[in-house]
């Protein structure tokens, strides 16, 4: 039992002692959904890394497009993030188009701060744009998100962030 709580302890030390942090630098090749897509790519037009950060090491990595609507393909994803930044705006809906972790527990976390911060700098909406494989219906929809899209190539699932 005292292993039991120690373990507990050390989670909500672990939690408590994260934060969401943008980074202009990553290893693409680290990426398990799509290590394709170049680090300029992840980090122009309207796009963005975020890192969970936990005693100076990065635990997860989310990468994140702000787009005007929900878009159903990395190209229109590319598209929408694109035409949002050209005209001086940005787009209200954040999609998380990959999010991997190194530490278990740590994607999961990165989504609730992703949340947060869609929150805090007045986002409508947090959704993803996600392979079409088990792995990652069942991390979305284990973690609270509700699946809104199914396409020939992607799925998108949102989460409420109006919480």
């Amino acid at each position: 039992m005292k292993k039991f709580k120690d373990n507990i302890d050390d989670f909500f030390k672990w939690v408590k002692g994260t934060e969401l942090v943008e980074l202009d630098d990553i290893d693409v090749s680290e990426d398990p959904v799509r290590p394709e897509l170049t680090l300029g790519f992840r980090i122009t037009n309207g796009r963005k890394i975020f890192g969970l950060k936990y005693n100076e090491e990065i635990e997860a990595i989310v990468c994140v497009a702000l787009c005007p609507e929900v878009p159903f393909t990395v190209r229109e994803m590319d598209y929408m993030s694109q035409a949002a930044n050209q005209e001086n705006q940005r787009g209200e809906i954040v999609v998380a188009y990959t999010v991997w972790s190194r530490k278990r527990g740590a994607g999961k976390e990165i989504i609730n701060k992703l949340g947060e911060w869609a929150k805090q700098n007045h986002f409508q909406r947090v959704v993803t744009l996600s392979p079409l494989t088990p792995m990652a219906t069942h991390f979305h929809i284990k973690n609270g998100a509700k699946q809104i899209n199914i396409s020939e190539e992607t799925q998108n699932f949102e989460y409420d962030i109006s919480k």
